[in-house]
């Protein structure tokens, strides 16, 4: 349930937490913050320093689902002349398909950033299935996302999953390669002569009985690659209708993805918590 206050002078967003969540943490309260479970008039907000107003109401601890056929506004992780970083909601393409070109991650940022006649041009330098949140990295330019992608193989790469059951082994590499099946669209473990290597690790952080938390990251960048992996180990995501069983939603969520800037040649981080509703999954 979730906590509703009311403002009662102007303030910054976060002072106002801090001052009226009494025994909550700081970093708790930025993650709740950051993970889309706070709103302002039952708006979403994710910025700290958004500036509340006399008698606005600011609810704690929403579960809301983001109708992404409505969306407008994407919540921006980072922002320079060559790379932009959001936060990609479950349930959002990450670019058009042969049979949707509308309403996907590139199309939503291009609106939101471009001024009139000004529009704006962006790349994608990676992609997340339709029902994985999480990170999602955009170039302002062909030639810096080749940048990026040549140092790709450097790039590091943390998801979080909630999965069935609990895996043996709390911790563990998966290297097994993958072959993607055309007809089926899904991809088959184990050798053939068509299947490409993969290397998933994987470590237990937590179970709450039929469901685990686990951190994941990836050496290689198969598609469906975790998902794969993971159900071929017994221990299938939640929510995976592909390679396991249906559920709320999906249960995997891309924490945090570091690269090597492609002016800077310095290690860049973007990174951000799961949602509330991804959360709720191993209840």
């Amino acid at each position: 349930m979730a906590d509703k206050l009311t403002v009662k002078q102007k303030g910054k967003l976060l002072d106002f937490l801090f001052t009226n969540l009494q025994g909550w943490s700081k970093k708790t309260i930025k993650q709740r913050l950051q993970s889309s479970s706070i709103t302002v008039n039952s708006e979403f907000v994710t910025k700290h320093d958004y500036n509340l107003q006399v008698d606005d109401v600011v609810e704690v601890g929403v579960n809301k689902k983001i109708s992404v056929q409505t969306l407008k506004k994407l919540d921006i992780l980072y922002e320079d002349k060559n790379l932009i970083a959001i936060n990609k909601p479950a349930g959002l393409l990450s670019v058009s398909t042969a049979s949707e070109n509308k309403q996907h991650a590139l199309a939503i940022l291009r609106a939101q950033l471009s001024r009139g006649k000004n529009q704006v041009k962006l790349w994608p330098v990676h992609r997340l299935d339709r029902d994985t949140s999480g990170v999602l990295l955009f170039a302002t330019s062909k030639e810096i996302r080749e940048k990026v992608m040549d140092k790709w193989n450097e790039a590091q790469k943390t998801y979080l999953a909630v999965v069935q059951g609990s895996p043996k082994e709390k911790e563990g590499t998966i290297n097994q390669p993958l072959r993607l099946d055309e007809k089926e669209y899904r991809m088959h473990v184990g050798n053939h002569p068509d299947a490409k290597s993969a290397i998933t690790h994987y470590k237990f952080i937590k179970s709450s009985g039929k469901r685990s938390l686990l951190e994941v990251s990836i050496e290689t960048g198969r598609q469906h690659q975790i998902r794969a992996h993971l159900s071929w180990l017994g221990n299938s995501i939640i929510g995976d209708q592909r390679y396991g069983k249906e559920g709320e939603r999906m249960g995997l969520h891309a924490k945090k993805l570091t690269i090597i800037h492609p002016t800077t040649n310095k290690p860049l981080s973007f990174e951000i918590d799961a949602p509330k509703d991804f959360y709720l999954l191993l209840k």
